[in-house]
């Protein structure tokens, strides 16, 4: 009962006289709106498509060392409803070219602007529009034959971590790639670089997911990588008795310095520090340079420091001295 009553008020609302002449005035608009699309449909106009155009049937022993698909811009001049067709329908959504059809040999094949029309009337023979224009004038691809070779990765880019922290470790995964390239270029890579990195002001552990650095003509496998950079906290440290070691001894000779150890500062990561020996550091004394500029004291060096190790500086540079044997 309570329903069939508010079912009758809403009838009455929307068929009072007021609101007829408001229904009448939305369909005209309406009918208008419709009216000027058509309208508007009807006009020509200019616009740019951007098409895939991927190479296929490549044979077995042949490798694309460039992307399998790039993309085209044509622009096309056509009544708007066409238009529409081609940005919201499946007309002209990608684009096959056989690989023997555009191969020039060496490594090297590539497909013209003309080429790159026919094969648009082609595998879409019911368009009717015009083409005015196909970038880039000639689309380029490399391959060869599976020559490879493994390569270490590294970061490129910049990477700060927070004030007071500093990167003590980076890992990658994997820690190499395979290249597949020319010759040529084959001998000229070294080292497989990662795309542009930029990150700051971090001082948790940074995990990355990127991509290989682009090479024209190269293709690394795999394209993606992840690089781990582990941050440690800096601090001002020092470790003692570190053992000052004679180079250059002739046979039947023994140098001994006083002290036979010294203090060596640096600056660390906190937790790098606490596994750190007096054995990892590598203290010396030159006994060829003793004997060419005699003196009361004899310089010492410091030779080598444990990775991670930055600003290392010994507590003194000259120590007294005393030569044993023959």
């Amino acid at each position: 009962m309570a329903g069939s009553r508010f079912f009758r008020i809403i009838r009455d609302f929307v068929f009072s006289n007021i609101n007829k002449q408001f229904l009448i005035f939305l369909f005209f608009l309406a009918l208008s709106g419709i009216f000027w699309l058509m309208m508007t449909l009807n006009e020509t106009y200019e616009k740019e498509l951007r098409i895939p155009v991927r190479i296929v049937q490549t044979p077995k022993n042949v490798v694309l060392t460039s992307e399998e698909t790039d993309t085209i811009r044509v622009t096309v001049r056509d009544r708007g409803w066409m238009i529409l067709s081609y940005l919201y329908g499946n007309r002209i959504n990608r684009l096959a070219a056989v690989f023997k059809s555009f191969n020039r040999g060496n490594g090297y094949g590539y497909i013209t602007a003309a080429e790159l029309q026919k094969l648009i009337h082609a595998q879409n023979p019911n368009m009717t529009s015009k083409i005015s224009s196909i970038k880039p004038e000639k689309l380029e691809f490399y391959y060869n034959d599976g020559a490879h070779k493994r390569v270490p990765v590294r970061w490129s880019g910049r990477v700060i971590p927070e004030h007071l922290y500093f990167i003590s470790h980076i890992q990658y995964w994997p820690d190499s790639v395979d290249v597949y390239a020319s010759q040529e270029k084959l001998d000229s890579i070294r080292v497989a670089y990662t795309e542009t990195l930029n990150y700051a002001n971090f001082r948790d552990t940074l995990i990355v997911d990127c991509q290989m650095a682009k090479i024209r003509g190269v293709k690394f496998i795999p394209e993606r990588i992840k690089v781990g950079f582990y941050t440690d906290v800096l601090t001002e440290e020092s470790i003692d008795d570190v053992p000052i070691v004679a180079i250059n001894m002739p046979p039947g000779k023994v140098l001994r310095t006083f002290p036979a150890k010294v203090k060596v500062n640096f600056v660390t990561g906190v937790s790098q520090y606490k596994g750190l020996r007096p054995e990892q550091f590598v203290v010396i004394a030159d006994y060829k340079e003793i004997i060419a500029k005699p003196s009361d004291k004899c310089n010492i060096y410091l030779r080598a420091v444990p990775r991670g190790i930055s600003r290392a500086t010994l507590d003194f540079k000259q120590v007294d001295y005393l030569i044993e044997g023959e």
